[in-house]
């Protein structure tokens, strides 16, 4: 009985519900140069999104009405909120790497970036962890792989002179070709990888 609340705890959430708290961004194969910045970003992201999946819509026309029919899948932005440290470590790898797309002076690409498989890049993951917590690779339960992503805006850091007792934050917001989905293997435990990548 769907008013009935044992319907809902014997039915409902009988995990405990996922946590969007419980989250981690793995940033790897990044450009040269990143070192160390890549377990910084891992650190220091604190929000971001799960990918939606999205189907474009054709619409045809019919004596007055609309057929809708699905059409190309689309993949949207998806956008990092990362704190801002002294250094500005993250903030410089991010304009950087969009300087070598497209040079703040010269409007010129870098040599090192002449194609598209030179800033592009596949190894990008966001995790969702379970209650258990982030100890390794066991605790993800689900993951999403960005395929063929770049930064195209690094946002602006809002500074002002009320805000005391605040860390900087920016948003970067990349576009990528598509994401496949990860997932908790069943032979194995553990985090292994693409679960249907075609």
């Amino acid at each position: 009985m769907i008013f009935n609340i044992e319907t809902f705890r014997s039915s409902g959430l009988v995990d405990g519900g996922a946590r969007p708290s419980l989250f981690n961004i793995r940033m790897t194969g990044l450009p040269e140069g990143a070192g160390t910045t890549q377990q910084q970003i891992s650190v220091l992201a604190t929000a971001t999104t799960i990918p939606s999946s999205e189907l474009d819509l054709i619409e045809i026309p019919y004596m007055g009405r609309r057929i809708k029919i699905a059409g190309e899948r689309i993949f949207r932005d998806w956008t990092v909120t990362i704190m801002n440290d002294e250094d500005f470590a993250i903030r410089d790898l991010f304009e950087t790497w969009s300087n070598k797309i497209n040079a703040l002076v010269s409007n010129r690409q870098d040599s090192s970036s002449s194609n598209l498989l030179d800033y592009k890049v596949d190894s990008v993951e966001v995790l969702q962890y379970g209650k258990a917590g982030p100890g390794d690779d066991s605790g993800i339960i689900r993951g999403y792989m960005f395929h063929g992503m770049f930064p195209y805006v690094v946002r602006d850091i809002q500074l002002d002179w009320s805000r005391g007792n605040q860390i900087e934050t920016f948003d970067v917001t990349f576009a990528y070709d598509y994401w496949t989905p990860e997932t908790i293997g069943s032979s194995t435990p553990g985090y292994t990888g693409l679960l249907n990548p075609a």
